[in-house]
């Protein structure tokens, strides 16, 4: 199936994007406020389920929440699949700390996952691919990290004969789970719901733009169960005192995958951004100093 973004292979354009979420903020929740868990785990289930294929595919894995839920729905499902995780390890450094949780977490569940270690080489060589694609925003050292992680995944599944990666992206926007979400005013949550609204129209331009032009140079689909239609819909009528509070984001979330079994440390485990966690962020920094460069994105610009 295709994600409802994306048609006969392209994106929608974004004034659609903004229509159809817009369209979304009309209309009754199927639960009440105390049932609020259930719903979300039964329409999680079953958005992975529908989009789960017959056929061997991807799962973009760093061991956090997000892919942590659709890997354990997908074991559930006795699908055919494999989890890739990306780092940035320099040997004289700390080790990637999505690696380290995506590593314990596929020992305990039995899952086949790929490591796909970045050195300074390697790093250099999907640094140049993915400002190449990013063209215009190559400059954008966020974009970059966070490309590099999905390039370097990309690339291991289609050795792989895989075409088809599930991504958590979107948990962020319809469940609260940025700091900004949380405020100045810890105790003050009114602004939370309309802040999720905003995060979900900027997709478009934020996350859309840089996976799917990456996607497409691999030929790789990318489906992504937090952006189910029905999902989303329910997910932006849970009260925000219900998805964070002034210690935890995506709140429900997390009661939901504790509920389903996934266990306490994924459930409730901070993670750090996928550039941080994989570290490709400080494999931008150290590959520009060693080229002579104070700042990070004038050794994105200066890249061909």
């Amino acid at each position: 199936m295709s994600e409802f973004y994306v048609r006969n292979g392209e994106l929608i354009e974004e004034k659609e994007w903004a229509q159809i979420i817009n369209s979304l903020r009309t209309g009754e929740s199927l639960a009440e406020p105390g049932n609020a868990k259930n719903v979300v785990k039964n329409l999680l289930k079953e958005s992975v389920k529908k989009r789960v294929t017959h056929k061997p595919f991807g799962i973009l894995f760093s061991g956090g929440l997000d892919s942590a839920l659709i890997a354990f729905i997908c074991k559930q499902l006795k699908a055919d699949f494999i989890c890739y995780s990306v780092g940035f390890y320099d040997h004289d450094q700390k080790y990637p700390v999505d690696l380290f949780y995506a590593e314990k977490m596929a020992r305990e569940l039995d899952l086949k996952l790929k490591i796909i270690l970045l050195d300074f080489e390697t790093s250099e060589k999907i640094i140049k691919k993915t400002v190449k694609i990013l063209k215009s925003d190559k400059n954008n050292v966020v974009n970059v990290g966070v490309g590099m992680v999905l390039m370097a995944a990309l690339e291991a599944a289609k050795k792989d004969n895989i075409n088809v990666v599930f991504s958590g992206l979107g948990a962020e926007e319809i469940f609260a789970g940025y700091e900004r979400h949380i405020g100045y005013d810890k105790k003050d949550y009114s602004h939370v719901q309309e802040e999720c609204w905003k995060g979900l129209l900027s997709m478009y331009q934020r996350d859309f733009l840089r996976d799917f032009s990456i996607a497409k140079k691999y030929k790789a689909e990318l489906r992504t169960p937090f952006l189910d239609l029905e999902l989303i819909k329910e997910a932006m009528k849970i009260p925000a005192e219900l998805k964070i509070n002034k210690e935890c984001k995506k709140l429900i979330l997390r009661e939901a995958a504790e509920d389903m079994g996934l266990g306490e440390e994924y459930s409730w485990r901070k993670k750090l951004a996928a550039q941080y966690g994989a570290r490709t962020t400080k494999a931008i920094q150290k590959l520009a100093r060693k080229a002579g460069f104070k700042y990070k994105k004038d050794y994105l610009k200066s890249l061909e």
